[in-house]
């Protein structure tokens, strides 16, 4: 009779579809046009409500090179949606007794330290998951560097701080690292570890790979494109994540993020009715921790939101009196979005293979109109005018600064007198040398062809920082510093 009582119970809070769902031809429409809107190669759906899967399918072709079309078995990157199964493990140790989320870091993983020793001292658990340290996103610590985790982390000390502790919100990717590491100190084993025997196993997630090496020869495997300079769609080079990372490295398909969204939608059950964690819990990881400002370019985003909150690896906002809780992954070729609409038990999964796509976010809010019956609005239309928007607004900062530039000046010194190593305590060392009348810098996993700008700066002429200037530091009639990507090398 419990066993009866509780299934009853369970079906009367997560009921599955409803007698009137949208067609599945409705939801293939919203894809085919979003596909179109923003010219992505291939992409996939997934839409669940209760424990229904009512949309799993693919569209579009996985590479624009070849024929093969993406399906539900199709693995793409998660990017940055790897970050809520890293907060859905950590919950799982909270349920276990193993850990507080607000422990001190120091408790677990004392190796991992803050700059401000008063912000060190008071950093717990909760504060690495949801982006208030203070530490600024530094992702040019992580992102396509020669080295590992290990000596990213090492670095944390040598950076300060960009707000104070506690009183502001920037993205940060290495205390999700961090965070990884807190997981394997309390569970006693690997993150990657961790996180496929209580997560994925249990919730028969059994595509999904930790690193890009890891994905099968011959998979069913999405490629990453982006647009030209001429506006074409062309293939874009894999990053190839080597390493399993906690706040980005899981590659999964679309069928594997049904389970997932159910996982969410039943508030912590696997498919073969198993409680895999408090609701209790796995609700906290998805509870607003940190106020995310509204500013222009958000609520240009965001423009049904009112408020919108960072939890843990989740982002929360209101969307058209509706509660919304997501998530987005950004890699090398690809865009993926997660998103729950806990009061109407619907999860959906859009996955693209084009880089820094609007398509995702526009197509989810197309999809919660059509599946919650709200007014249709045309989000495609919306988002393109975004895109088209911020390209004449960066072609307009680009002819100002050119305008700007005072003409027929000379570098203060002869060019080889630029060559030298340049060191960050941090970051580490940039290299420049000069054959052929020209100058490059090395840094991390960058090289940067340099081409005379105006006095002491040089415009970096391709690669992913085409356009942007590395400026020298001239004092004394000596070199002095170098800034490059941002940062400032000391010779």
């Amino acid at each position: 009779m419990r066993q009866l009582l509780t299934i009853v119970f369970l079906f009367a809070v997560h009921p599955g579809a409803r007698a009137d769902e949208p067609k599945p031809e409705a939801a293939d429409a919203v894809i085919a046009d979003a596909l179109r809107a923003f010219q992505v190669p291939g992409a996939a759906l997934v839409v669940v409500r209760g424990d229904q899967t009512l949309v799993l399918k693919g569209y579009g072709r996985r590479s624009t090179d070849a024929k093969d079309v993406v399906t539900p078995d199709t693995v793409f990157p998660l990017a940055s949606c790897t970050k809520q199964f890293t907060t859905a493990l950590l919950a799982m140790l909270v349920d276990d007794g193993s850990l507080d989320w607000d422990d001190p870091v120091k408790k677990h993983f004392p190796e991992f330290k803050l700059s401000d020793p008063n912000a060190n001292a008071m950093l717990t658990v909760r504060d690495l998951v949801t982006h208030r340290t203070g530490l600024a996103s530094h992702d040019l610590l992580w992102y396509r560097a020669p080295w590992n985790i290990e000596h990213t982390l090492k670095q944390v000390p040598l950076l300060p701080l960009d707000y104070p502790f506690r009183s502001g919100y920037r993205y940060n990717s290495i205390t999700f690292m961090a965070a990884g590491r807190v997981a394997e100190k309390c569970g006693k084993k690997k993150w990657e570890e961790l996180v496929r025997e209580r997560l994925l196993d249990p919730l028969e997630m059994k595509g999904v790979t930790f690193t890009t090496t890891a994905i099968p020869k011959g998979a069913d495997r999405a490629l990453g494109h982006q647009l030209n300079k001429t506006g074409m769609v062309e293939l874009m080079p894999t990053y190839a994540m080597k390493e399993p990372n906690p706040s980005g490295s899981m590659n999964a398909t679309p069928r594997d993020l049904a389970a997932w969204l159910q996982f969410h939608v039943s508030e912590g059950i696997a498919p073969s009715g198993k409680r895999l964690m408090s609701s209790t819990q796995l609700l906290e990881t998805r509870t607003p921790q940190n106020l995310l400002r509204l500013g222009t370019a958000a609520k240009a985003s965001f423009p049904e939101t009112v408020q919108m909150s960072y939890a843990m690896g989740w982002v929360v906002n209101d969307y058209r009196g509706l509660k919304v809780v997501g998530h987005g992954g950004l890699i090398d070729g690809f865009r993926v979005q997660i998103t729950l609409v806990p009061d109407k038990d619907l999860g959906f999964a859009v996955l693209t293979n084009m880089h820094d796509s609007r398509m995702p976010m526009a197509a989810t809010n197309t999809l919660i109109d059509l599946y919650c019956d709200l007014k249709p609005k045309d989000w495609n239309s919306h988002f393109r005018k975004l895109i088209d928007d911020e390209a004449e607004a960066k072609k307009a900062a680009l002819a100002a600064r050119d305008r700007a530039r005072e003409p027929n000046t000379k570098p203060s010194l002869p060019l080889p007198d630029y060559e030298g190593k340049y060191v960050h305590p941090a970051y580490g060392t940039a290299t420049v040398a000069h054959a052929a009348g020209k100058l490059t810098a090395k840094w991390s996993g960058f090289t940067y062809p340099l081409e005379h700008y105006g006095r002491d700066a040089f415009r970096i002429t391709e690669g992913r920082f085409e356009n942007e200037l590395a400026e020298f530091g001239v004092a004394e009639g000596k070199v002095k510093t170098l800034r490059l990507s941002g940062i400032e090398f000391k010779r």
